[in-house]
């Protein structure tokens, strides 16, 4: 199952990735073309070009997930610069796979809280 908890961080692939890659081929990319550790606690998330596809790559203290979701409808509001690995948060990720761009100018902003002792 796919969970959020206790992610360090989401990236995604811009672009399209030929999503016919299984993991092994999915964490090269992130390696060597993104300079990032597969094995860290991290979601790494692909898109097709059609954008009504994507997988994401997850490390789990003994072995990869491989989540896949494909659209019966639409398509995502995927980040188009082929070059660039974007870090989004787990809240834009979740934006994302409801359909929704990452960027929501009008979404509350999160608040930092500043605790005393």
């Amino acid at each position: 199952m796919l969970t959020d908890t206790g992610v360090e961080r989401v990236y995604l692939a811009c672009g399209s990735t030929d999503l016919r890659k299984s993991i092994d081929g999915l964490a090269a990319i992130v390696q060597q073309r993104f300079r990032l550790d597969p094995f860290s606690n991290c979601l790494f998330v692909f898109c097709n070009r059609n954008k009504d596809k994507i997988k994401i790559l997850k490390w789990e203290y003994h072995g990869f997930w491989l989540f896949y979701k494909r659209l019966e409808q639409g398509k995502f509001k995927w980040p188009n610069d082929k070059t660039e690995v974007k870090k989004v948060t787990t809240r834009e990720f979740r934006w994302l796979l409801d359909g929704l761009s990452i960027d929501q100018p009008k979404a509350l902003k999160e608040v930092a809280v500043k605790r005393s002792i």
